[in-house]
């Protein structure tokens, strides 16, 4: 049996698909809509908001993941678990997404991931033989996942950009540091680095000496990308949110991030919902307007110590924090729904701002490396990150996960943070023997 044939399905008494039933010898008759929308990439918070709004919504919706007990998978609102034990971006990963899409006759199937994207990508054509994919079209979604295409069109358009060059192997770094110095980020042009058989996903680092850029740039090259070694930015780091389509913007949110996991600019652990900002404003709708980027987007601003904000990149899926607009009023998962789906998308006028959110192991982890890596730069000082940490479970917040009328998820959650600190705690422990 291949991996691609042993497909668990998690939840036997709920009616519908059976094991068998994801066989591509299935005869057509028996493939019928089971559900009304695929969401990929399950582990991720953005797929656990999506499956409770649609759920919520009355459409039908089953989840798919590499692995078992994600707290998607609790949700009331998932009809339908699917664990495909096969690695993420890679052509087999693909080829259980069309079996599950033969057996259940999804109408859109929603990624939240760069991998899941990428494979998508390469296979689109046939894909949307059969399926409406919620993601931009091309060349605007090529554009918006490779930084060095965004911040040229950016440049054109007038909007700030961050000093920076191209670096494609170490012998550039001394011509980077002649031009930008350190402190510096060192940023992949593209999050996800396909591979021969996998791909992977890199993240900016922050370098402060010559020696820990060396090391970043060999790191981040050593597959073939191609990074930026761009100038450190200091200020507030805002992000914009944006449903748009046929010219027109549907709904806008924008959000500040307090605390990010890493400290430097990572994912999005305690923020906030604000107005959108008239500067920021303008320039994020007329970039989304050149490159034509339709569906949900979100760009994202780094502000210098003088207040005057860069362009950093954007993200062309549901992101991680997205769940700060739908409680702040803005349901992007539905309105991605409708758009991917070709109904008619609601129009969103307003929403609640001053609204906190926190991603609570997340705001441990940055919490953690603010005092360990005390002294870099943009690393706020330890002794205040601890008087952040415990003075917000004194501000009204909601949390990332809890819903008081879908618990589970939460406690998948918990679980699972328990499993991964034990076996950690194990190769620790392992590695010192």
């Amino acid at each position: 049996m291949s991996k691609i044939d042993s497909f668990q399905m998690i939840d036997d008494d709920v009616p519908g698909i059976d094991s068998a039933y994801l066989s591509q010898d299935a005869p057509l008759a028996r493939r019928t809509p089971l559900y009304d929308v695929l969401m990929l990439d399950a582990r991720a918070r953005q797929s656990l908001v999506a499956v409770r709004s649609l759920g919520r919504r009355g459409l039908r919706v089953a989840a798919l993941e590499t692995y078992d007990g994600v707290p998607a998978f609790s949700s009331r609102w998932c009809q339908h678990k699917i664990v495909s034990p096969v690695d993420e971006g890679s052509d087999d990963y693909l080829a259980s997404v069309e079996q599950v899409l033969d057996a259940s006759g999804s109408r859109v199937i929603i990624p939240a991931s760069d991998g899941t994207i990428e494979v998508l990508r390469r296979h689109r054509e046939r894909l949307e033989r059969r399926v409406s994919i919620a993601l931009a079209k091309e060349p605007g979604l090529g554009i918006a996942i490779d930084k060095e295409q965004t911040l040229a069109i950016a440049s054109q358009l007038g909007l700030g950009i961050p000093r920076g060059v191209t670096v494609r192997d170490v012998g550039d770094v001394s011509m980077a540091l002649r031009e930008i110095g350190v402190p510096a980020v060192v940023k992949p042009t593209e999050s996800w680095i396909a591979g021969e058989d996998q791909g992977k996903r890199v993240a900016s680092q922050l370098v402060t000496t010559p020696d820990e850029a060396a090391r970043a740039v060999a790191e981040l090259t050593a597959s073939g990308g191609t990074v930026l070694f761009q100038q450190f930015l200091t200020g507030r780091r805002e992000a914009l949110s944006f449903l748009y389509a046929g010219g027109e913007f549907y709904a806008r949110f924008a959000q500040w991030a307090k605390h990010t996991d890493p400290p430097l600019g990572g994912t999005s652990v305690l923020r906030q919902s604000i107005a959108i900002p008239e500067d920021i404003g303008e320039q994020a709708e007329r970039l989304i307007r050149a490159i034509d980027l339709e569906g949900y987007s979100e760009v994202e601003f780094r502000r210098d110590s003088a207040g005057t904000p860069y362009l950093m990149e954007i993200n062309p899926r549901l992101s991680a924090s997205v769940e700060i607009a739908v409680r702040a009023g803005v349901d992007f998962p539905w309105l991605l729904y409708q758009w991917a789906n070709g109904e008619r998308i609601d129009r969103v006028e307003g929403y609640r701002t001053g609204l906190w959110m926190r991603y609570l192991w997340g705001d441990i982890a940055a919490t953690a490396a603010a005092v360990r890596e005390r002294a870099r730069p943009g690393v706020m000082p330890p002794g205040q990150a601890l008087l952040d940490f415990c003075t917000f479970f004194f501000v009204p917040v909601k949390y990332d996960y809890l819903d008081w009328h879908d618990l589970l998820p939460m406690w998948t959650a918990i679980v699972g943070r328990g499993r991964g600190g034990v076996t950690r705690l194990r190769h620790a422990l392992s590695r010192k023997k």
